[in-house]
């Protein structure tokens, strides 16, 4: 992961743009981190588009009702929680079966 000053970025906002294409670009000021800086292809592929789209009414509600049925399934060892590494290949799988649903 590359990192650099706030002022260098400013300064050389093209290389800052390339760079954060390639990989993740942590900003500094005062040599502590501030930001980071990811390409859009990248943020794709996280969570961050569902925290800045703006959410249908009752979403909300629908996601504490589907984390809290999921909480009682692992209790009632209906299910199992997966590790960081699983849960995020799992993730990103059912998010490119979403993005091929929706060109097909």
């Amino acid at each position: 992961m590359k990192v650099m000053s706030a002022r260098d970025a400013k300064n050389h906002f093209g290389e800052f743009l390339d760079a954060a294409r390639r990989e993740p670009v942590v900003v500094t000021k005062n040599d502590r981190p501030v930001g980071i800086m990811i390409s859009i292809e990248d943020a794709a592929d996280t969570l961050l588009p569902e925290f800045l789209l703006d959410k249908d009414p009752g979403y909300d509600g629908w996601l504490f009702g589907k984390v809290s049925a999921t909480l009682a399934r692992v209790d009632a060892k209906e299910a199992r929680l997966h590790d960081h590494d699983e849960a995020m290949a799992r993730l990103r799988e059912r998010l490119r079966e979403r993005r091929a649903g929706k060109t097909a």
